[in-house]
């Protein structure tokens, strides 16, 4: 059964200044192909978080990439945002569903869980997130993933998964072979030695090579 080649996720740091960020979140974009791009801005009021949303979304869907918000489905969809993250202490998937609509994405984080993530796909959810598969600066991770979890979730289902926690060029390839529809990054590319375009880049070969070497068959 043939599998799409995986594909990058990309979500922004905890913290930036915007006119700076925007340039750095313009030269990741150009340097190759983004699925989509994940705000994720924790304890920052409602209106700061619309107003940074209202001026990174042109930017992301000048790349043909989704603009996605983290934890907050009531500010997705006022944002008009193409779709929302939550997590399993945040609004629940039927409430993101009912917020966003039919024609939006609604992704989960199912952690480590199996469970979990039957349950998201089987409501509907468009994609679930496992991790974190390695150490991770932008927070101290309460459950672990093996790269077997993606294995098994290929065998098993047609939702899409993500691989989030840690991943960086280096790391990556492991996940990307066992089944990530999706690669999840922060720091790895906003913090590596060659700037966010040559990341992005780097990224792409990586799924290249991942998918040439498995000869679009699993």
């Amino acid at each position: 059964m043939s599998r799409e080649r995986c594909r990058l996720y990309l979500i922004t740091p905890p913290t930036f200044e915007l006119a700076a960020f925007s340039q750095a979140l313009g030269d990741a974009l150009a340097g190759g192909d983004v699925a989509c791009v994940q705000l994720r801005l924790k304890d920052k009021p409602d209106a700061e978080v619309l107003r940074i949303g209202a001026a990174l979304m042109p930017i992301v869907h000048a790349a043909d990439a989704a603009f996605i918000l983290n934890d907050r489905p009531d500010l997705a969809a006022k944002l008009g945002a193409d779709g929302v993250h939550v997590g399993q202490s945040d609004a629940s998937y039927a409430e993101a569903r009912a917020l966003m609509g039919r024609d939006r994405i609604v992704g989960v984080t199912a952690h480590n869980s199996r469970d979990l993530a039957y349950d998201a796909a089987e409501a509907g959810a468009d994609y679930v997130a496992f991790g974190a598969f390695y150490p991770t600066g932008t927070k101290e991770p309460l459950h672990w993933a093996e790269p077997e979890i993606l294995e098994i979730w290929q065998e098993t289902m047609e939702t899409p998964c993500v691989a989030i926690g840690g991943i960086n060029v280096e790391n990556a390839e492991p996940l990307v072979r066992a089944g990530a529809d999706f690669i999840a990054v922060s720091a790895g590319v906003w913090a590596h030695a060659g700037g966010p375009g040559a990341a992005v880049a780097a990224f792409n070969a990586v799924f290249d090579r991942a998918h040439d070497a498995r000869g679009d068959k699993r």
